[in-house]
């Protein structure tokens, strides 16, 4: 997975932020950072944990649908491969040389299944899909057996998220029986993620769902193999839930994303001991830099960071490292920052902590990776807009 961008032709505020070498002082606003030390602190800690806990980690590409940002993973994190949500998003990844790629979603239109079952031939590697309908699985294979390709195939368990996925073991067994009678198409194991819970704030409540997963799950398992039917894999977990299903005996497979970039929604779920998990368990690494544009009003700044460069679907921004200003409202363009003591000036920048760090990066072109007050490097929002 090569860099193929030549900044020196990109002038920066025409068609980039900042480029590699500037002052961070210096970046063009409002602009997705990341605080590189943070970053590949919090990469390594999961790392370190899921080595520790004996489990594979697929990180999650839809929250930062960045290249760069998975070859980190991979590299200091030791992830085996990458999660997509989308037949589009998984090809930026397969054209990238990632050899372990999951869409963790279904796939039904049929023009999409074909390029499904073309992107083992893109990236040289695995391709697994999930299915929570046996009619799929003829679709499934007949495309993979036309482009001479295999599929895996985890089938969805819906443990609690309401959305995809069977609710019953016999529809697992069902669906298992099917794909392991069709061409070119390999069961690989359960797709098993409680997305409902991740944020809950309570560590003992987002346990008990957890626990009801794990028994639906082990049941599923239990029934497969008395079929004679091994699961190789059990995938799920996310970063308000990875300590339960590791140490579940039944997932071994971790699809955690936001810890390492720690957006304001997840970093108020409290830990086991009651504290926010963004007060020590991880570190907010991902920011939007903002600068002030407004005083005119002696209380307010305005800011030029508002709902275009950020999603507000789970809240609005905080302030990083401030506690004197407030962000309290935002239109299209402008944010409004409650400065009750006036100690704000135009130009002034300040970090945001977005409330929802996937959709957030969704809308941006680049990251801005800064280390010591400087710009190291520009990576591309890699799939940004690949939703189809």
């Amino acid at each position: 997975m090569k860099d193929l961008i030549d900044f020196d032709t990109y002038e920066v505020g025409f068609d980039i932020p900042a480029k590699p070498g500037m002052d961070a002082a210096d970046i063009q606003t409002p602009a997705l950072v990341l605080d590189l030390d943070a970053l590949e602190r919090n990469i390594k800690k999961m790392g370190d944990y899921a080595k520790a806990h004996g489990m594979r980690h697929r990180a999650h590409g839809k929250m930062h649908k960045s290249v760069d940002v998975l070859k980190l993973q991979l590299e200091v994190g030791g992830a085996v491969g990458v999660c997509c949500q989308k037949v589009s998003e998984a090809e930026v990844f397969a054209r990238a040389g990632v050899k372990e790629i999951l869409v963790s979603n279904q796939v039904r239109d049929l023009a999409k299944i074909e390029r499904l079952a073309q992107l083992p031939q893109m990236s040289g590697g695995e391709v697994i899909v999930c299915v929570d309908d046996v009619a799929n699985v003829s679709d499934l294979s007949a495309a993979a057996k036309k482009h001479g390709t295999n599929l895996g195939v985890f089938i969805e368990i819906d443990c609690g998220a309401g959305r995809c996925g069977v609710t019953t073991t016999p529809a697992v067994v069902e669906i298992a029986r099917a794909v392991k009678v069709a061409d070119n198409l390999t069961y690989k194991g359960i797709q098993a993620y409680q997305g409902a819970m991740q944020h809950i704030d309570s560590f003992e409540a987002r346990k008990a769902k957890i626990d009801g997963a794990v028994a639906q799950v082990k049941d599923a398992v239990d029934a497969l193999k008395a079929e004679g039917i091994e699961t190789e894999l059990v995938s799920g977990g996310g970063t308000g839930s990875y300590y339960f299903e590791s140490n579940s005996g039944i997932y071994n497979e971790l699809q955690c994303g936001s810890y390492a970039f720690m957006d304001a929604d997840y970093g108020r779920i409290l830990d086991k001991d009651g504290k926010r998990i963004d007060a020590g368990e991880w570190e907010n690494a991902f920011f939007i830099l903002t600068s002030v544009m407004s005083h005119a009003k002696a209380d307010k700044a305005i800011c030029d960071a508002g709902l275009k460069a950020q999603s507000v679907d789970s809240g609005l921004p905080f302030i990083y490292g401030r506690d004197d200003v407030e962000y309290i409202k935002c239109s299209d363009e402008h944010g409004v920052i409650s400065d009750p003591q006036g100690v704000l000036k135009v130009n002034d920048k300040l970090k945001l902590v977005p409330g929802h760090c996937d959709p957030t990066a969704n809308v941006h072109d680049w990251y801005v990776g800064v280390r010591n007050g400087k710009v190291e490097c520009v990576w591309p929002v890699s799939a940004r807009g690949r939703a189809y």
